[in-house]
């Protein structure tokens, strides 16, 4: 079904919830393009972008409407792989990686637990096991993303191991790091969702932007006390009003990183 969401042209399951979502939440999902706009202009130069969990490319397709640059899409559900391909296959500015990204090397097969607009793996043997690639393996596979400036990740709870794997291995371009942040499924996939803060701080990374998951800001923090702000996620959904966070993160040696975070501002 083609459809056109906040502005931009699609091809969506019927079951897609992204439409509803954008409807309700009008700030939905516009962070990340705005995010990449800020980038780019503060750069002066193409932005050159991975998303993680592709889905059906809608942040892709997203940043390229507002920006220019190129994509590297990681997308390991079939399923959503046929629409991502339908959305952005085409486009000589993006590329597809149709494996579960890791980040390590592993051999338990992972296979797809779907559900409405979204995927979430787990350890199973099924007809649909998804191939795998750990995050040293993908650079390797995709030289032209070596000068990686904007990493978007959304895996249902794998964020907060991906996304250090993916700043060390790009620890040269030192990648701005947007991310969704769910202390509930972060640890129903078995990773501490707090431990990220500390491996990013250890790798130099400092200046944290949140958004709950309606798009709305909520602030800009050190990365040393994101812990102790984070603390709210942990009370009850219905005390705190959000479900979940969008963070961007940035390194203390990317002036143009902080300058992108603190830029971006809700339309």
């Amino acid at each position: 079904m083609k459809r056109t969401v906040q502005g931009v042209d699609m091809v969506l399951p019927w079951s897609h919830r992204l439409p509803d979502y954008a409807r309700v939440e009008p700030e939905y999902g516009q962070n990340l393009p705005r995010l990449a706009v800020a980038l780019a202009e503060a750069e002066g130069r193409p932005l050159v972008a991975m998303d993680i969990g592709a889905n059906v490319g809608d942040s892709t397709l997203q940043i390229l409407d507002a920006t220019d640059g190129r994509v590297l899409c990681v997308e390991a559900d079939g399923f959503f792989l046929d629409y991502l391909h339908r959305n952005v296959g085409g486009d000589d500015r993006v590329a597809i990686e149709p494996s579960l990204l890791l980040d390590r090397t592993e051999d338990v097969p992972m296979a797809p637990v779907r559900r409405g607009g979204t995927t979430r793996f787990v350890p199973g043997e099924s007809e649909k096991t998804a191939p795998m690639v750990s995050v040293e393996q993908l650079r390797e596979r995709h030289p032209d993303f070596s000068g990686l400036r904007l990493v978007k990740s959304d895996t249902d709870g794998f964020d907060v191991t991906l996304i250090p794997a993916v700043a060390r291995t790009w620890s040269d371009t030192k990648p701005v790091l947007f991310f969704e942040y769910d202390h509930e499924l972060s640890r129903l996939a078995g990773n501490d969702p707090l431990q990220v803060w500390e491996e990013l701080a250890a790798l130099g990374y400092d200046l944290v932007r949140v958004w709950d998951n309606g798009g709305r800001p909520i602030g800009v923090y050190p990365v040393s006390k994101m812990a102790e702000h984070a603390a709210v996620l942990d009370e009850p959904v219905t005390t705190r009003k959000f479900h979940f966070w969008d963070v961007a993160v940035s390194h203390r040696d990317d002036a143009a990183g902080a300058e992108a975070l603190r830029a971006v501002q809700p339309h």
